[in-house]
């Protein structure tokens, strides 16, 4: 089984909440994951959040969209994913975060693809980043995150899950995913309340199929309309992972 994580909180320090803030009358993270169910190669979602009460809303909303969820650590976010792992024993993990509604199943496709033709233990477009921030994808071998969680992680590697995997020298097989057109600069996350601003921007002009526009459509976009430019001026690209690496 090819399991897709998705790890998500309400906790944010930045904006709050944003997983369950209004995206074209549903919830962001609901909208993320319809697209996500436009994947060929993923067979299960299941959520990963926290026990904290500040996840309670999110929690009941999964319940009411009967979407599979688990509830773990609020900061221990590799343990999340371990126990979910042990619950659903996948063959392939592909972890996804949920302040991504934008993500391409196509790109997430393309990345389990290769995950699987090069056999290596962890796959990812973010390595050399040339795919917009927002459509990040990384597929790991289950038994690579449990080697990583009984290796003594860091807090920082417990918090940023397979950070440990690429950051450990040697410690397992890396393919790195990239493409041609490099377009990195693009910023297609939600981190701060603008990023939504033009999330919805983006989903009122596709409207009103919300879940099938690709990377190519939305860049095609961005060239006939400049509005839709969005790049990581506006906060530099992994800004919590880097202030973490730096502290």
């Amino acid at each position: 089984m090819i399991l897709a994580i998705l790890q998500a909180r309400s906790s944010s320090t930045r904006f709050p909440n944003k997983v369950l803030a209004d995206l074209a009358g549903d919830a962001m993270i609901i909208q993320q994951i319809n697209r996500l169910k436009k994947s060929k190669l993923i067979n299960k979602i299941v959520v990963a959040t926290s026990i904290d009460s500040s996840d309670d809303l999110l929690a009941d909303l999964l319940e009411s969209a009967e979407i599979p969820y688990y509830r773990g650590s609020l900061d221990n976010v590799l343990e999340r994913f371990i126990e979910v792992i042990r619950i659903e024993k996948p063959k392939v993990v592909v972890r996804l975060t949920a302040d991504c509604p934008l993500t391409d199943p196509s790109v997430i496709d393309l990345v389990i693809s290769r995950h699987l033709a090069s056999r290596s233990d962890y796959t990812s477009n973010t390595i050399s980043p040339t795919f917009p921030d927002g459509l990040d994808v990384e597929c790991v071998s289950p038994s690579a995150l449990m080697d990583l969680h009984k290796a003594s992680p860091t807090e920082i590697e417990c918090e940023h899950v397979t950070y440990g995997l690429y950051s450990r020298p040697g410690f397992c097989a890396i393919e790195s995913v990239k493409q041609d057109d490099d377009h990195s600069n693009l910023r297609w996350t939600v981190d701060i309340p603008e990023d939504l601003d033009f999330v919805r921007l983006v989903y009122a002009e596709f409207a009103p199929d919300y879940s099938s526009f690709t990377q190519e459509d939305l860049i095609n976009l961005a060239r006939l309309k400049p509005e839709f430019i969005r790049t990581d001026s506006i906060l530099e690209r992994n800004a919590g992972l880097n202030k973490a690496e730096a502290e």
